[in-house]
């Protein structure tokens, strides 16, 4: 059958609890290949909260629905300090980004006492924000920025990633709604090692199975290639 929507492959899926430096309680879900090890991990950080963003927005939860599967990646999926879904109502308020650096701080540590493989952070919108703001203090392989809006992070916070030669990889949409190509090329100029991506006829949401494939291989291209391309069916042929 084809992969599509909001289809879950396989995989070893466990509902956990983060505790934050602030003594915070903070849920989300861990996702693992079924039966193999996990060559590295997506450490994903939610879409703006009071716009309706939380663990379950459809590329994250997509993400953690296929990849560990087709790419034999480990996804972990939290809400933030505040922010409810299905899985449960994290502690704590929205803080606009400020005190999310505890929640950050969190989920690393679980990827720590897990010894969870090569970790990345991967936000969406004002996740990006906080992988730009926090992701330098961590143990981590790289950035994926998808539709970095940049209304949170400084000048200053992107610009510190040029004395840092972990990976910065950025989507943005052509028809984003807050940042497209052209301004986000000079925004992130400050960085010289930035693998930026364009795509053409995208937008902030990624609405869509083509827009979701296409940020899944992005994804997957920067992560594990060898995976590359991506079954777009399961059992895969």
């Amino acid at each position: 059958m084809e992969i599509r929507g909001p289809r879950a492959l396989p995989a070893r899926r466990e509902d956990i609890e983060l505790r934050t430096p602030d003594g915070l309680r903070l849920v989300g879900e861990l996702a693992l290949p079924e039966s193999r090890t996990p060559v590295a991990t997506l450490v994903t950080l939610h879409p703006l909260p009071t716009a309706g963003g939380f663990m379950d927005s459809h590329i994250l939860r997509k993400a953690a629905a296929r990849l560990p599967a087709l790419a034999d990646l480990a996804v972990l999926r939290f809400n933030t300090r505040g922010t409810g879904s299905p899985r449960g109502l994290s502690e704590g308020v929205f803080d606009g980004g400020a005190a999310e650096r505890h929640d950050v701080a969190a989920a690393m540590a679980f990827v720590h006492e897990r010894r969870l493989p090569q970790p990345w952070l991967v936000g969406w919108s004002f996740g990006t924000e906080l992988a730009l703001k926090y992701g330098r203090e961590h143990e981590i392989e790289g950035v994926i920025l998808l539709s970095p809006p940049l209304h949170r992070a400084t000048a200053d916070e992107i610009a510190a990633w040029a004395q840092d030669d972990r990976r910065v990889v950025v989507l943005v949409p052509e028809l984003d709604d807050y940042l497209r190509p052209a301004e986000a090329r000079e925004r992130f100029a400050a960085i010289p090692h930035t693998e930026f991506i364009a795509v053409d006829g995208g937008k902030h949401l990624w609405v869509g199975e083509s827009q979701t494939r296409r940020v899944m291989d992005e994804i997957v291209a920067a992560v594990n290639p060898s995976a590359l391309p991506l079954a777009r069916e399961w059992p895969p042929a």
